[in-house]
């Protein structure tokens, strides 16, 4: 059983190892956005580009991180979470120095596969640590330091590009990567050998499920690049769907899937992550263009961008454990269905923004609606994400449900600018990107009102005594939290035969394991 005591010395460098750890990834979710503009002038790049720079990333993040966990259960979950870091780390010093867009892309690439490792590794690091009557805080603090880290970066990524370069946006995180892993090898345990035996993990699937989003990205893309005609676009697409239906015949007949979809027997759970995906991609569509959009149409700094946008992480941190109490009380309906209006209401809002727009008129209002949508419904989807299924599956819901928003944020990416028609050198022309922007907000605006109805006809109360979530102050506006394992979920997972892991039963008061198996 782990020991570790939050107030003690090692509690709290165990908390703040797994904060720089995963502060990097939420940093970069939001500052590298802001760079865009900069790097496309700087690299003489289309459009086209600066979706990859974006989507490269998400790619390798959203299709490897349920393996991540199960790595760490096999191999040690202090050493897993420290390649993640190196790996991260090596990763972005190759973007800082990139001469090219081909090599910022690649690197991009790489640094996902650390945030995948590192991502879930910080969660499964408190739990394996920390004594279980301290768990519960370690998780709190972590989620809420992590979204102060994610409500930094727009500012911090505007000053380093209008300071020294976009190339710092990346080459920041070094500094704590390196002071994360000094502090890891010191303070911070290794889980026991007999808990990392009986860990499995699912690499055809991982690998299935990556490629998957890749082919689809790049045909999304390259529709846009060559027009929808091109023979390429056509192969490319058939190819990324061929791989999704071997990913699915993977996951149905695996032994030990990284997704099993039988957890998709529950309604609740199915109907939710539709509108996760729903939610997730106007989400990741909205802020891949308006931090273009304010550079390029507004015509302000990358600091000026950056800063607008902090009112609606700021919301989040301010608010969401408050939402998160109310959708207690009256249950997941209402919110799930007002929050999405409201966020397509901002969205419209931002329809006013173009050239000439002023802050506190015109982008304000905007954020500040978005904001408010945001808060109403991210707490409550989570929440019935983990009541959807047995209380011992929960924390492989939410790993599906994170995942579910990065590959919705991530096709939104690529599909965007292509059903806007935005051109290879939209970015470079102010009055095209305005006019683009225009229909892409009302688009995102009209795939949130499609998440509201489905909320609003589907969603119902939860069954009481379910898993509620121990992540309640949350900064993230790229992703749902990802929630730790029970004890049930890691001892059934770890246990033979088809049906481990179907049936939890643990209630909410049960102490916590050792430490999560997978994500």
């Amino acid at each position: 059983m782990p020991g570790v005591r939050l107030a003690s010395p090692q509690g709290r460098w165990v908390l703040l190892t797994t904060v720089l750890g995963s502060s990097m990834v939420l940093l970069d979710s939001t500052v590298v956005n802001v760079a865009l503009p900069r790097i496309g002038r700087d690299l003489d790049a289309d459009l086209a580009v600066l979706q990859w720079t974006v989507s490269a990333y998400m790619v390798t993040l959203a299709g490897l991180i349920l393996l991540g966990g199960a790595l760490g259960d096999r191999f040690g979950r202090r050493k897993v979470f420290v390649v993640g870091v190196l790996w991260f780390a090596a990763a972005s010093l190759l973007c800082g120095l990139a001469p090219n867009a081909g090599v910022l892309i690649a690197a991009r690439a790489l640094q996902g596969v650390g945030g995948a490792l590192l991502t879930p590794g910080s969660l499964a690091l408190i739990q394996a640590s920390f004594h279980p009557d301290d768990r519960g805080r370690a998780v709190g603090l972590w989620s809420g330091f992590g979204g102060i880290g994610a409500a930094v970066g727009p500012f911090l990524g505007g000053w380093l590009v209008d300071g020294p370069g976009w190339r710092w946006v990346f080459l920041i995180n070094v500094p704590p990567a390196v002071l994360c892993v000094l502090i890891a090898v010191r303070h911070v345990p290794e889980s026991d050998s007999g808990e990392q035996a009986h860990g499995r993990f699912d690499v055809l699937g991982a690998v299935l499920g990556a490629l998957a989003l890749g082919l689809v990205t790049y045909a999304l893309i390259e529709a846009g690049e060559a027009g929808e005609g091109s023979l390429l676009v056509a192969v490319t697409a058939v190819a990324g769907l061929a791989v999704a239906v071997a990913f699915v015949a993977v996951e149905k007949r695996g032994p030990h899937p990284m997704m099993p979809l039988d957890v998709f027997g529950s309604r609740l759970f199915t109907v939710v992550n539709v509108v996760t995906l729903c939610v997730y991609a106007a989400f990741g569509g909205f802020f891949f263009l308006a931090a273009l959009q304010l550079q390029v149409a507004v015509g302000w700094s990358a600091l000026a961008a950056g800063t607008a946008l902090l009112p609606t992480t700021v919301l989040m941190l301010l608010l969401s454990a408050r939402s998160g109490e109310l959708a207690d009380r009256i249950g997941p309906r209402i919110p799930l269905t007002v929050g999405p209006l409201l966020c397509a209401a901002g969205m419209l809002l931002m329809t006013r923004v173009g050239p000439g727009a002023s802050y506190l008129p015109d982008v304000l209002p905007a954020l500040l609606v978005l904001g408010l949508g945001m808060v109403t419904l991210v707490a409550p989807l989570t929440a019935t994400v983990l009541a959807a299924v047995d209380t011992g599956r929960a924390g492989l819901a939410s790993g599906i449900n994170n995942a579910a928003a990065r590959a919705a944020g991530l096709v939104a990416v690529a599909a965007l600018p292509l059903l806007v028609g935005m051109g290879p050198e939209a970015y470079r022309e102010p009055d095209a990107f305005d006019d683009a922007f225009g229909r892409a907000m009302v688009l995102c605006a009209a795939v949130l009102v499609v998440g509201s109805v489905i909320a609003f006809v589907t969603v119902r109360r939860p069954a009481p005594g379910c898993r509620h979530p121990e992540c309640r102050t949350h900064g993230s506006v790229a992703v749902p939290p990802l929630e730790p394992e029970t004890a049930s979920e890691t001892a059934s997972e770890s246990g033979p035969g088809p049906e481990a892991g179907r049936k939890g039963g643990v209630s909410r008061e049960t102490p916590p394991p050792p430490g999560p198996g997978r994500l």
